[in-house]
């Protein structure tokens, strides 16, 4: 049971998606990232075609990974970005922290994440929180991510980095891998998470720079994610390099190849490609349902040139079993 379902269960008002409100913190934000726009055309339903059906989260393994999220005052991207996983993750015992908070300071028009200004508001007791959680789940891996925070002065790579530090010190062999921002750029601050411990540092491109704008936010930029990237593995080149691309926003074959060179120049070692489903009608709308034989087509061209690994399938997210991108097996989904 999602969060707003478990709310009107409850009768407690839950907000409608493009709204303003006020936080718990007492800061305003706009529900699921982008406002109500007059006309919106509502998101077609029963018109997904069959790959794309996932299951309804439940389960013993799912309310677990629940209670201890919810115990320790966690967010997930799980749950604010809608991802269509959750179900299968958390079964799994696996869940992607999203540290931080769960407003973010941009406003990108594919993602569900709620959007404002914390004005520095931070947890401190978040880091604690985060390590207790893994050891609470027994994760062998973990993804952490969090919202962008442009309202702080390090965009958040300390506090980032603390709960790095304190996910190593409850659980020694746990492996770690950072989901970031893009701190805007500045690489001193990438540098904080890259050498916090973690074996593998992601952030995401997103789309092909084509549609970069209006896709992200104006702050965000395709140029600005790949130079993070770039840095990221020559600065420490023992940490994994990992990038996403959401397909089905009009992208051509030509992009997608483009952005593959462009990432491989950078020395990016893995790349996850998954199809874009629209949230909320104020969000951009579905171009193209890839097909799964797309993907595949896609998948053995990434590794043609020269990527680890690239996992390829229309329910994949970026941290969608990252524990196993090693297998070199498609995550599992290629057997």
């Amino acid at each position: 049971m999602s969060k707003d379902s478990e709310n009107r269960f409850r009768g407690i008002p839950v907000v409608q998606s493009g709204a303003k409100y006020k936080t718990d913190q007492g800061f305003s934000a706009i529900k699921n990232g982008v406002k109500n726009r007059a006309g919106a055309e509502p998101v077609p339903r029963g018109q997904k075609p069959k790959w794309l059906r996932a299951k309804m989260p439940a389960g013993e393994g799912y309310a677990a990974v629940n209670q201890i999220v919810n115990r320790n005052r966690l967010s997930t991207v799980c749950e604010e970005s809608m991802c269509p996983n959750i179900g299968e993750c958390w079964n799994a015992g696996t869940a992607t922290i999203m540290v931080m908070g769960s407003v973010c300071t941009r406003a990108c028009r594919f993602c569900a994440v709620d959007t404002g200004n914390p004005k520095g508001w931070l947890d401190p007791e978040e880091p604690a929180n985060t390590g207790r959680a893994v050891r609470l789940m027994g994760l062998k891996y973990v993804v952490i991510t969090s919202v962008d925070r442009d309202d702080l002065a390090d965009g958040g790579a300390s506090h980032y980095a603390e709960c790095v530090h304190e996910i190593r010190k409850q659980n020694p062999e746990t492996a770690v891998e950072a989901l970031t921002p893009d701190f805007n750029g500045v690489m001193e601050h990438v540098d904080i998470v890259v050498d916090s411990g973690v074996e593998v540092f992601a952030q995401n491109v997103e789309t092909v720079r084509r549609l970069t704008h209006p896709v992200r936010d104006p702050r965000a930029g395709y140029e600005q994610t790949i130079e993070v990237l770039r840095h990221a593995k020559q600065h420490r080149s023992d940490v994994l390099t990992k990038t996403s691309l959401m397909l089905g926003l009009g992208e051509r074959d030509n992009e997608i190849l483009q952005t593959m060179d462009d990432l491989r120049e950078a020395g990016v070692d893995i790349l996850t490609l998954g199809q874009y489903l629209r949230p909320t009608p104020n969000h951009l709308a579905v171009e193209r349902y890839v097909t799964p034989e797309e993907f595949d087509l896609y998948r053995r061209e990434g590794l043609e040139k020269g990527f680890i690994e690239v996992v390829a399938g229309p329910m994949v997210r970026s941290s969608y079993r990252a524990e196993q991108v090693l297998q070199k097996n498609n995550v599992g989904l290629a057997v």
